[in-house]
């Protein structure tokens, strides 16, 4: 069947700059499935989604104007309901056929097969396929009721009575397959080929499309807009990084792929131009600067080559005039009010100090079970006092102290309050301008960290306290008052801050015991019951196993490391090297299995069994040449897991595979004579107790 390419396009106002990007996959990729469900498109076709301001539109190829007839076996009803008994149809099946376009005469016809336990009917026909006509309506319906819209609008149409739903006003619609108009109808829109331009910049106020293949050039060429989100997103790209280098000086324009998405969800025609402000405002923290550039703004600040910030910025306008300087400087005149704000904040803000400021957190409210900022900042405290004090540095545990009690003090500052994203980095300009010591100012500034997957750790061991403080006091408090992520809400960011203690005490590999550190949280929290150390320790395991399992471990190498529950999380990566060392050996497989066959005994065994053996009641040449292995394989095994050498400690275990073999071919552990029988399972909790000091070898069983 011959084919055409296939253009349809939704222009419509302009679209919420931030949503843009997704709004254009899903509104082709959906429009793609749709047709492809349908049989309207091959495996060769190729689909092209456009996105602009003011348009959504998706180009697919070798689009077929009518689907293929499809055989279709339907099933009728059971052969004892269809049929009388002398093989006549009944009214039901009769009924049942005309619904379907059929008569008596096709029940000669009709298949018998068995259909579970019963035989039953089946009619045989062929469907015709969709026209394009009908499976593009269809494919349009769903694309629009499947689009992610962030909030939906309602608007009247033409004739003042109907009304509509959709992300933004609709005005015109084009479906074209080849060089034809499809006839199809959408949000009270009949489709043409024509559509709009560029508001300003337009060569003609109405452009037409010809050709569905034509789409893209046509509307550059007739209406200066660039269809393609990608295409417009790179021309952006590329024109900052050339008036950069007009600039000079190694300048280069701030990286922020979210700033990029949404200006690129702002033009049409984009048109980069260079602008500065006054060297005065540099004195500001260059954090504010930029952050009022880029959120109030859209901006891009240029940073020097030591990625510093400079005094000029990089505008992306949506028209392209000969004479730009109008532009520019309205953009200038724009930016100046902005940062005179934020040099005035930060000029009222260093005449207090952030210590006069501590006593205003008693006003701000934490949460409404667990008091304000004030008490939380003890909180923190009296955590990081413990943690310093576990890790034996008093001069880490006193300015962990002091950074603790400062670390929210930016929280009742005016710049702050007015760019929330700056707390800490704030505190940090304001704790030097305070005289305070750097490890301390760094402290306040990084005890926010990691604040996202990949981000830095604190910079000092002070940080890393307060930092670890901040997190598991949050932990704690919530999972008291029983605020727990639930699904995929996590208001509180739980599951960040867990991976961030993990992250800490991994990778600083910090001598702390993941359970001193809850218990020391939680008891500052009256509200926590005797299960809530274990929910929480329970929470922070699963987020190791999960981050272990993103870093490439399988599954049953972590499920055998945490299932030992390590208290040193910085020992763990050591352990999951260890166990896979241990998995390459060739007796791994059949040591593994014996550990699960002696954990099963053990568990069955009546009582508590007593990891204690008798030489005299080894009576067995098996269990005498096991027991002789451990005495002789144990205790190096176990002197190599006292000195870290976790792998060398598994492998030198490895030796016992052929005497815990010939154990229980030739011993039985249920002796009748109780002694004997106490005695081997003595014997084996002795051998498993030596085995999974590393790993709970037992999960690697296949």
């Amino acid at each position: 069947m011959a084919t055409q390419n296939l253009l349809v396009e939704l222009f419509v106002e302009e679209l919420p700059p931030k949503a843009l990007r997704k709004l254009g996959d899903a509104f082709a990729g959906v429009l793609f499935e749709q047709l492809k469900t349908q049989g309207l498109v091959t495996s060769e076709s190729k689909l092209t989604s456009y996105a602009s301001p003011r348009r959504l539109a998706a180009h697919v190829t070798a689009v077929a104007s009518h689907g293929a007839d499809k055989a279709v076996s339907q099933k009728l009803m059971p052969v004892s309901v269809g049929l009388d008994t002398a093989g006549n149809a009944t009214p039901a099946l009769l009924k049942k056929l005309q619904a379907l376009g059929a008569d008596a005469s096709a029940v000669p016809g009709l298949k018998r097969a068995m259909d579970g336990k019963a035989e039953a009917l089946f009619y045989d026909s062929n469907v015709k396929g969709a026209t394009l006509a009908e499976g593009l309506q269809k494919a349009l319906d769903e694309s629009i009721a499947k689009l992610p819209i962030p909030k939906v609008m309602t608007y009247q149409l033409a004739d003042g009575w109907s009304d509509v739903k959709f992300v933004r006003p609709a005005h015109s619609l084009i479906a074209l397959h080849g060089g034809e108009v499809v006839p199809i109808e959408v949000l009270g829109l009949k489709a043409g080929n024509q559509t709009r331009g560029h508001r300003f910049e337009a060569a003609a106020e109405t452009v037409v499309i010809r050709n569905a293949d034509d789409y893209a050039a046509t509307l550059e060429k007739d209406g200066s807009v660039i269809a393609s989100f990608e295409a417009r997103r790179a021309e952006i790209v590329r024109q900052l990084a050339d008036a950069a280098a007009k600039v000079g000086g190694g300048a280069k324009a701030i990286e922020d792929e979210a700033l990029l998405d949404e200006v690129t969800g702002l033009v049409e025609r984009p048109n980069v131009l260079t602008c500065e402000f006054e060297k005065e405002f540099l004195e500001v923290p260059q954090e504010c600067l930029i952050l009022t550039m880029k959120a109030n703004q859209k901006y891009f600040p240029l940073l020097d080559a030591a990625g510093k910030l400079t005094n000029k910025f990089l505008v992306v306008s949506n028209i392209r005039p000969d004479d730009a300087s109008a532009v520019i400087g309205g953009n200038e005149r724009v930016v100046r009010p902005r940062l005179a704000d934020a040099k005035f904040f930060f000029d009222q803000d260093r005449k207090k100090t952030l210590e006069s400021r501590v006593a205003g957190l008693s006003k701000v409210v934490y949460h409404n079970k667990l008091g304000t900022q004030g008490e939380r900042v003890e909180r923190v405290r009296a955590i990081a006092k413990a943690i310093a004090a576990l890790l034996g540095d008093t001069q880490v545990a006193a300015q962990a102290d002091r950074a603790a009690q400062l670390a929210k003090a930016d929280l009742v500052t005016d710049m702050v309050g007015e760019f929330p994203e700056l707390q800490g980095t704030m505190g940090r300009y304001y704790a030097l301008n305070d005289g305070l010591a750097l490890d301390v100012a760094d402290a306040i500034e990084d005890h926010y960290k990691p604040r996202f997957a990949g981000d830095t750790l604190p910079r000092n061991p002070t940080g890393l306290v307060v930092a670890i403080a901040d997190k598991l006091e949050t932990l704690a408090g919530l999972f008291a008052v029983g605020q727990l992520p639930t699904g995929d809400k996590d208001p509180f960011a739980l599951r960040r801050h867990a991976l961030g203690i993990v992250r800490m005490l991994m990778e600083k590999d910090l001598s702390l015991s993941l359970g001193d550190l809850v218990a020391k949280a939680l008891g500052l929290f009256p509200q926590a019951g005797a299960e809530t150390a274990q929910q929480l320790s329970d929470f922070i395991y699963d987020r190791l196993a999960g981050s272990l399992r993103e870093q490439g471990y399988s599954a049953q190498e972590v499920d055998a490391v945490l299932a030992l529950r390590p208290q040193r999380l910085g020992d763990v990566a050591k352990r999951l090297a260890a166990v896979r060392a241990f998995a390459a050996l060739p007796e791994a497989p059949a040591l593994a299995a014996a550990n699960k066959r002696i954990g099963n005994i053990l568990k069955k065994a009546d009582g508590t069994v007593d990891a204690h053996v008798s030489e005299v009641l080894l009576k067995e040449p098996a269990e005498q040449a096991l027991y002789a292995a451990m005495k002789d394989v144990a205790p190096k095994a176990g002197k190599q897991f006292e000195s870290g050498d976790h792998t060398g400690s598994l492998q030198t275990l490895a030796a016992l595979r052929g005497p815990v073999d010939a154990f229980f071919d030739g011993v039985m552990v249920n002796a009748e004579e109780t002694d004997l029988r106490l005695n081997r399972l003595g014997l084996l909790a002795t051998l498993h107790q030596a085995m999974n000091r590393v790993a709970d070898l037992s999960r690697l069983a296949t």
